[in-house]
């Protein structure tokens, strides 16, 4: 039987005029099948979708209960929460309800890589399909990063790389992948997951999906239930047999897998702890699919990070400006402190914005070991102030940067990683990191 026999003669229902809403259009209407579309968004725009489907029905302003009642099969968009009592209430009991990567993996033969966390995963991903790249391994990057997966069906690759969220692990059942890995678990989209244990048991899915498991030794409750299951581990610790880990020699860090040291810390080209983790994960996940271990490691060496993430801006005023504005959470935010806080120099953190519902206490024993100076800005600004006596709160980024160059001494390190999501203020986090690299800038 075909794996689409089961949309065949169905009310289909894409939820969802983004990116993945047109991409199942598009992949639908290359198949024959008709469909309806809904999205809450008044000013979605739908002029795509008319290129596509002329013929399809859209309704747009509100989740539609009537279209939701007669749909067979709900093709859902992952910003859409599937959970919403308009369309919980409103499903046939039969219905089908999948999102893009499922209907994906019911249909690919590639072999799979999946990635999860709450951070990350997006460095890691993109560090594997450099890597593949150098193994002359023809790859795809896909997901919740770069192309839609239904766009990439027919390029026939050897491997897809899947960065997932937890949007998309909700409706997934069916992936095969070789190997996942969920890279570790804190506070994010709890105004959609609810609680913490809600979500953590959503990104644990990704292992009951999985032939492998490459888990982190940083978090135990980041691990799956099957341990037989795990093929090896990573952490920054001293490697035992058969895993990743850092060894530490004449004042030297090194990669290392097992007792072999595979590659000088100081040899990366992305700085900080938490890219030593991320790097040590992402050979963990080519060594169980069997990439050769030298060209990954020279990959490494020429891998430049991703925009927005950890970057420093360049200047000549003496003071280390980073540009770590995809750092939307809490957990990216401890990790690049953590990561990049050093005991003879003075770090300056600019943070703020929206919070999405997490519990910022979390980062008051990290502010009152590494941070010397807090200023914050944006929706959840004096939450976060309230954690570090004598915080600055400011009305927008600029005031933020023109704050911490008054503060800043040659030498000092001003961080932006702002724990928060960026929409209260600004397009996405991109639009953000790109104001305080002017912002830099303008002021030298």
């Amino acid at each position: 039987m075909s794996p689409l026999a089961f949309l065949d003669n169905k009310n289909i229902l894409i939820l969802g005029l983004g990116a993945t809403g047109l991409s199942f259009a598009r992949f639908l209407a290359t198949k024959g099948y008709s469909f309806a579309v809904n999205d809450s968004r008044a000013h979605a725009n739908s002029k795509p979708l008319a290129r596509i489907a002329p013929k399809a029905l859209v309704i747009k302003g509100a989740w539609d209960k009537q279209l939701i009642r007669q749909a067979d099969v709900i093709l859902a968009s992952p910003g859409v929460d599937i959970n919403l009592p308009e369309i919980v209430n409103n499903r046939k009991a039969d219905s089908v309800l999948i999102g893009d990567v499922e209907l994906f993996s019911r249909l690919t033969k590639a072999k799979l890589l999946a990635v999860t966390g709450s951070n990350g995963k997006s460095t890691v991903v993109t560090l594997l399909a450099h890597m593949a790249q150098a193994c002359d391994i023809k790859a795809e990057l896909a997901g919740n990063i770069g192309t839609p997966v239904l766009d990439i069906i027919d390029n026939e690759p050897d491997v897809v790389i899947l960065e997932l969220s937890s949007f998309q692990l909700e409706t997934m059942t069916s992936m095969q992948a070789l190997a996942s890995t969920v890279l570790n678990i804190s506070d994010d989209h709890l105004d959609r997951h609810k609680t913490l244990e809600n979500y953590r048991a959503i990104k644990l899915r990704i292992y009951e999906q999985s032939e492998f498991a490459v888990i982190s030794r940083e978090q135990a409750d980041a691990s799956p239930a099957e341990l037989s299951k795990v093929a090896t581990s990573f952490g920054l610790d001293t490697p035992k047999e058969g895993q990743f880990g850092i060894i530490s020699k004449d004042n030297m860090r090194y990669l290392a897998f097992g007792e072999q040291r595979l590659l000088a810390c100081n040899e990366l080209p992305i700085v900080g702890q938490h890219n030593e983790l991320n790097c040590l994960a992402a050979l963990a996940l080519g060594y169980v699919a069997q990439w050769p271990m030298s060209i990954m490691l020279h990959a490494l060496t020429s891998f430049e990070g991703l925009e927005h993430r950890c970057k420093l801006v360049p200047t000549d005023d003496g003071i280390t400006w980073v540009n770590d504005s995809k750092a939307t959470n809490i957990g990216a935010t401890l990790a690049a402190i953590d990561g990049l806080a050093q005991a003879n120099q003075h770090l300056i953190l600019i943070a703020g914005g929206d919070g999405k519902g997490a519990n910022f206490t979390e980062l008051a024993s990290s502010f009152d070991k590494h941070v010397d100076k807090l200023i914050c800005f944006g929706k959840d600004a004096t939450q976060i102030a309230r954690l570090k006596k004598d915080s600055v709160l400011v009305k927008d980024l600029t005031e933020a940067v023109a704050r911490a160059r008054s503060m800043a001494k040659k030498g000092d390190l001003v961080l932006l990683s702002p724990a928060c999501a960026s929409l209260d203020m600004f397009d996405n986090y991109m639009q953000r990191g790109e104001q305080f690299i002017s912002a830099v800038r303008e002021g030298i």
